[in-house]
């Protein structure tokens, strides 16, 4: 399920209730911007022991607020955000399909142009203090957060684990031109 997570955060950049994936119950981060352009045309790759499997493409199209599913695989997820995070990194912020009223983040580091590495925030990943501190239990969730601090506490420690698992994301030349009738 962690890789379904992380080709969905990659999009967007942890769907069903797993066991480390932080989440909450509306978006935390508000006032997103297209950062990518108002279509965004993505390959994503599964990583797993820092080897990419699984190729998929998928198109998003900004609907002023999103971006949202246009086409493509990854049907599982409907709608993201991006926002700049720190070092060269964004948090992804996402909304899928089977929990369509549950928000879950992902961070995306940036290796090269167009190129993203994307991990599920992880709970896991922040020491015990840490997640006594930060995560509500929900019925649905093993770490809710309410506030964007909350977030970044977790997003931070995903982020130092510097981890060979999660998404490659490869940013895909957009086709603009119409078919000629």
């Amino acid at each position: 399920m962690r890789r379904l997570v992380a080709r969905a955060a990659v999009a967007a950049f942890c769907a069903i209730s797993l066991s480390g994936c932080v989440d909450s119950a509306g978006p935390i981060l508000p006032d997103a911007k297209p950062l990518f352009g108002e279509r965004l045309r993505l390959q994503f790759y599964t990583l797993h022991k820092g080897f990419a499997d699984e190729p998929e493409q998928a198109s998003f199209k900004w609907d002023g607020a999103r971006y949202v599913h246009a086409g493509g695989a990854m049907s599982d997820v409907t709608a993201f955000t991006v926002h700049p995070f720190e070092a060269n990194s964004y948090i992804i912020q996402s909304a899928a399909a089977k929990r369509p009223h549950i928000v879950e983040y992902a961070v995306a580091h940036k290796l090269a142009e167009g190129v993203y590495q994307v991990i599920a925030v992880d709970q896991d990943d922040a020491n015990r203090a840490t997640r006594a501190r930060n995560c509500k239990r929900a019925d649905d969730s093993h770490c809710r957060v309410m506030t964007r601090k909350q977030l970044f506490v977790f997003a931070r420690a995903t982020a130092a684990r510097h981890k060979g698992e999660g998404g490659l994301v490869l940013r895909l030349a957009n086709d603009d031109s119409e078919p000629r009738r």
